[in-house]
Parts: structure tokens; sequence; C-alpha cells
């Protein structure tokens, strides 16, 4: 696909941002932020990518037609779940649990067997016909996997997942994809990861027609992959891209920066060194090799790295979801230039990645900002997203 235009791409932001774990609470806020942001944009209908956590997949279950209904009403198109958080997403401390359940666990399989009727069900009654996608964790966090056994388990459950998929298709007439999401210090983190975790439990055409990756361009950020490369050698290898999550990474430039405003970006750093999400941080060392570091509190915290924690390291990159329309603040950087890399490569000629044309703002992290880069409304600041993002891809 060269030309990301409407209707053969669609474009939305994830409600994982969004607290509330039952039914109500996610009609809600659909209400309050999604709504908004639509006519914000001055949009007849906005693309949602739905975060249903394990309690609201069961009441959706029974109650599909009437939650169809109320997203008709509202303008709101369903195409996408995130089906990585499994519920608890917005506690006090997150961290490591977002990786629970693993998919060497029977829960994680069912509540993505559950996600997957449930969005046929949706498209069907929407009336859409294209694929709808659902990304998943990448198997889960290394230590939860280290037991004998759990790893090919895992492999059973995503096998045993793609006949669930196929029957869905059968019967629905609805193709629904699931995108294993690769993010650094998982069992999955890289590209490499992938075509390896493919090749050895994946390898079937009918595994491949349901099973894909959803391309987190913050977290290839991180790990400091080049965006052209990552899609160029997942389409040699046979592997289609079932979505592509567009978001911002923090960059601290080290080399770029005299001491005393190092002092200075690291006091801004302090600043996203919060105790609710994991913040995996990129180094790339003096030496030009790449280390990964757990989470960014650790780094910076650690009294051996003194007064300059960066010592002698020429960059970082933090897994912080910053919004994508922001290119630089104070002497912080992001990683925008990796966001238009990206979407450069998947509207060239040379692009020969296999991709429904999926892209969801994955900006979750909006509640946890520091207060001052909060300055508008949610739904206004959502807004502002879909409407650069718009404007990068020409929608406008």
């Amino acid at each position: 696909m060269t030309n990301l235009t409407p209707p053969t791409a669609t474009l939305g932001y994830c409600t994982n941002v969004h607290a509330g774990t039952d039914l109500a609470a996610i009609r809600s806020n659909l209400d309050q932020y999604a709504v908004a942001a639509r006519e914000a944009c001055g949009l007849e209908e906005l693309g949602v990518g739905l975060w249903v956590p394990a309690k609201a997949a069961a009441d959706l279950a029974r109650d599909t037609a009437s939650f169809s209904s109320f997203l008709r009403d509202r303008h709101l198109r369903p195409f996408t779940i995130n089906g990585f958080p499994y519920d608890k997403f917005h506690l006090p401390i997150v961290k490591h649990r977002v990786y629970q359940p693993t998919w060497a666990d029977q829960e994680r399989f069912e509540y993505t067997c559950q996600l997957a009727d449930l969005l046929a069900e949706l498209l069907s009654a929407q009336g859409d016909e294209f694929v709808g996608s659902i990304s998943t964790l990448p198997l889960g966090w290394p230590t939860e996997l280290s037991s004998p056994g759990r790893l090919d388990r895992a492999g059973e459950n995503l096998r045993r997942l793609t006949d669930h998929l196929a029957e869905l298709e059968s019967k629905s007439g609805r193709r629904i994809v699931v995108a294993i999401e690769p993010e650094p210090g998982c069992q999955i983190d890289t590209t490499d990861d992938v075509i390896e975790w493919f090749a050895k439990q994946l390898p079937d055409e009918k595994h491949r027609r349901y099973l894909t990756v959803c391309h987190d361009i913050c977290h290839s950020a991180v790990m400091m992959e080049s965006q052209s490369d990552v899609l160029k050698r997942l389409a040699r290898a046979g592997i289609a891209i079932g979505k592509v999550q567009v978001s911002n990474a923090i960059v601290a430039d080290w080399q770029s920066m005299a001491a005393g405003r190092r002092r200075e970006a690291v006091g801004q750093l302090r600043e996203f060194a919060e105790d609710r999400y994991l913040h995996q941080t990129g180094r790339l060392l003096a030496s030009g090799e790449f280390e990964l570091a757990e989470d960014l509190p650790d780094l910076l915290g650690d009294p051996a790295l003194g007064d300059l924690p960066m010592g002698e390291d020429r960059r970082w990159t933090v897994h912080f979801h910053v919004p994508i329309f922001l290119e630089r603040f104070g002497h912080l950087s992001t990683s925008q230039n990796e966001v238009l890399d990206c979407l450069q490569h998947l509207n060239s000629s040379e692009c020969a990645a296999d991709f429904t044309g999926h892209f969801e703002i994955e900006t979750y992290a909006w509640t946890v900002l520091p207060a001052r880069m909060r300055r508008r409304g949610l739904a206004e600041d959502i807004a502002g997203e879909v409407d650069w993002l718009r404007r990068v891809l020409d929608w406008s």
C-alpha cells in the first residue's frame, strides 16, 4: 500500500488514556472525551481504539448491540482494540503488572478470544467489512516466562488463537487480526525477537493470516531501531502489520548539551520519573553500544552515577508517551522525527508492508504528564493530536 488516504486507512485514538474498568465508565469516558474531541476536530466521525478491560469485556458480551448503537449515535467508529492491559491500568502503581497475565496463561487466551468476538460483532453492527485489529502484549515480562515450558505454552496458546479467529471469520465474515506489540524489556522487544518467534512458533500461512505485529513507534525508538528498517525486515519475513501505534518518546541528546544544560535537563527528566508506569530507557553509550535501563526512576536515582547520571552517554530515549505534536520542550526533545520517518516509509513507493492501514494514537500518559504540560482539557489535547496526524497524512 502506498497511499494512506481514507478509506484505505483508518485513524483514531486509544481510549486506554481513560480510567474505568466497567461498561458504565467506558460509556461515560467516550461521552465526555471522545465526542468532544470529534467535535473539536470538526469531524463527522472519529475512530476509537477501544480499551476494554476484562470485567467490561464480560459485560459487553451481554450488551454488544446496545453498545454498538451507543457508538453509532455518537459517530464513533470502533476499528481496533487495545488488548494489552488486561485490567487496572490506572492504579497508583502499575509497572510490571501490565504484563500479566502472560500468553502462557489461559486467562490471556480467553480474554483475547472474547475481545475478538466483541470486535467482530461491533464491525458487523456498524456495517464495516474491513479487517479489525487487536494489539496484545509481546508474550510477557521475561521473569514471568522463565519457568520450563512457559514459552512453548505461549506459542501453543497463540496457535490456538488462530483456530478461534479462523472459525470466527468463517461464522461472521469479519477477519480479526491480533497484533503482537514488541515493548522494551519484554520477551519480545526487538525486530530480531519478532522474526525469530514467528519463524519458530508461528510459521504457517494460517498463523500469519491472523497473527501480526503492532508497530509502536515509541517502542522501536526506545530500542533505537530504524523505523524503515523494521518495516522492511518484517515485510521480507512475511509478517504483516496489524496496526501502527503512533506514539512519541522523550529524547535527551546529551552530546549536544553543555554541562550546565545537562543538569537542567536531568531536572526536567526527574519530572517524568513517576511511579505509575514503567519507563524503560534506551541508552546510547559513549562506545556507540546500546543498553536498556529497566526504569527511568532507577536510572536517575542511582547514586553511583553521581550528579550527572548520564555519565558519558550520548543519548537517552525514554518510554514515556508524550503528545505526538510535541517536537521539543526545554532542553529535551522527542522522537517525533521517528513518527515522521515511519509514516513517510508507509506512504512511499518502496513500502512492501502488508498493513491493515490502522493508525492508533496512543498517548496513554496524559494523566501523569507534568501539570504544566496539561494546560488544556484532555479532549482538546486528544483533538490536537488527531489534527496533527491528519495534517501529516494530508487528510485535512
